[in-house]
């Protein structure tokens, strides 16, 4: 009988033959993978970024969702030149190309105003205070409201539509505010009014209108938080004469009768001067 070595000629062939089978199955495996994968992830596809800048977020969200575009929000900012809650920005650019699947990132402009506090502006110059207002975005109206004071030039009050805003309160961006601004002390006498069994509040618009402004304060007594009290009395008394933007020292309680028993024309010698 014949014997055979290990490896003949024909297992030689045999064993070539499935070498080449084999790589030529390869190549056809992986050519078709990767034709799959350009399949799959649409290699080579871009759409056209469309413009979602002005629309809403639930307005642009669908617009890219049909190009195969994803939209995220990544940032928001506060302009008072667009419309609230609208986009501002967008990354891809309108009208650029991406593939589809890409995320669309977009900033939107807040809806609601930033708030900001009111700072304190008493007894600082009116120019000060606008640098320090407009810092804050708020806006500064160019006029000016007077009254009588002390010191020239100094703020007095801040109002916002007319109302006064303490420091501390929150304002919107944008809002317009007005300076209360101070005149000093004029060179005209005027005459001081009675303010006798009125309250604080009203005692200060009186003397406003006079030219004149509040000066030291005195309570009788404690009172409880918004009890009433009334001026009982005040120097100079009624009558007197003082310079435009002087001050009017006041005694308040809250005893009505107090005020209406004691007489309304004080002996100023008794009285004297603050």
């Amino acid at each position: 009988m014949e014997k055979r070595g290990i490896f003949d000629k024909s297992d030689a062939k045999f064993v070539g033959w499935n070498v080449v089978l084999a790589l030529v199955a390869g190549i056809i495996i992986l050519v078709s993978l990767i034709a799959w994968l350009r399949t799959y992830t649409e290699h080579g596809v871009e759409v056209e970024v469309t413009d979602v800048r002005g629309l809403v977020e639930a307005e642009a969200r669908p617009l890219l969702e049909a190009q195969g575009l994803i939209l995220v929000v990544i940032d928001s900012t506060y302009s008072d030149k667009v419309p609230f809650g609208t986009i501002v920005e967008q990354d891809p650019k309108p009208n650029s190309h991406a593939k589809h699947g890409r995320e669309v990132y977009v900033t939107i402009n807040a809806t609601t105003k930033r708030q900001v506090t009111m700072p304190n502006l008493q007894d600082i110059s009116y120019r000060q205070a606008e640098t320090t207002l407009r810092g804050l975005g708020l806006r500064v109206d160019s006029t000016y409201e007077y009254r009588p004071s002390a010191f020239r030039d100094l703020v007095l009050d801040v109002k916002v539509g007319g109302v006064s805003v303490a420091p501390g309160t929150k304002v919107p961006v944008g809002t317009r505010v007005r300076l209360v601004v101070g005149f000093g002390r004029g060179t005209e006498q005027v005459e001081v009014p009675s303010v006798i069994g009125m309250t604080l509040q009203d005692a200060r618009s009186l003397l406003l209108r006079h030219r004149l402004t509040v000066g030291a304060v005195y309570y009788d007594e404690a009172s409880e938080e918004g009890a009433t009290q009334f001026i009982y009395r005040q120097i100079p008394n009624m009558g007197e004469k003082l310079l435009e933007g002087e001050t009017v020292t006041l005694y308040l309680s809250e005893d009505i009768e107090k005020a209406a028993s004691i007489n309304t024309t004080n002996n100023p010698d008794e009285d004297g001067w603050f």
